[in-house]
Order: structure tokens, then sequence, then C-alpha cells
């Protein structure tokens, strides 16, 4: 019963894990709710697989130091720092779809 009720947590955490980071659509309004609600889970998936990929890095950087294997280490660094710019280009998406659409008009 105590797995049930952690599932029925998590799911929850993931809905409002999709609204809180549904941008602000200023400019672009006028689309739909189907259309604003697709793009926010494209996001959250998004930003769920780069954080596992953060995760994978940080395990290859782990991994490397305890084995001495310099590769495997900047391997890991490389996913981390990859990963990291990644989400923060997601999260600051409609800020720049915004600032570009301004520049246009």
């Amino acid at each position: 019963m105590h797995a049930a009720q952690e599932f029925i947590t998590i799911a929850a955490g993931i809905g409002g894990l999709v609204d809180d980071i549904a941008p602000e659509w200023a400019e672009f309004g006028a689309l739909g709710d189907r259309a604003r609600t697709v793009i926010g889970v494209i996001m959250a998936g998004a930003i769920l697989f780069l954080l596992g990929s953060s995760i994978v890095g940080a395990v290859h950087i782990r991994v490397g130091n305890q084995q001495h294997n310099t590769m495997e280490t900047k391997k890991g660094q490389t996913m981390v720092a990859s990963s990291l710019l990644g989400l923060f280009v997601i999260a600051s998406m409609a800020t720049i779809f915004g600032i570009v659409y301004g520049m246009g008009i």
C-alpha cells in the first residue's frame, strides 16, 4: 500500500513539474490550450532526460576517479556540463523566443 501512495505522490509531482515549467506566453498567448500542454510536456520530458544525463555523467566522473581513468572522468565532466547547459537553454526558451519576437516587430 505504501508503494502505491508513493507512486501517486510522484505522479502528482510530475504534473506539478509540467505546470511549473510551462512558460509565460506573453505574445504567444493566442496558442490553444492543447498546444500549450504539448509544449509543456515536451519541455518537461527534455528536462527529465537532461537531468538523467547529468546523473550518468556524475557516475562517469565517480568511476573515472576511482579507477584513475582520466578519459572516463573527462567524459563525465563533458556530459554534466552539456546537460546543465541544455537545462539552462530549455528553462530560458520562452524568454529567448519572446525577445526574438519583440526584436522582429
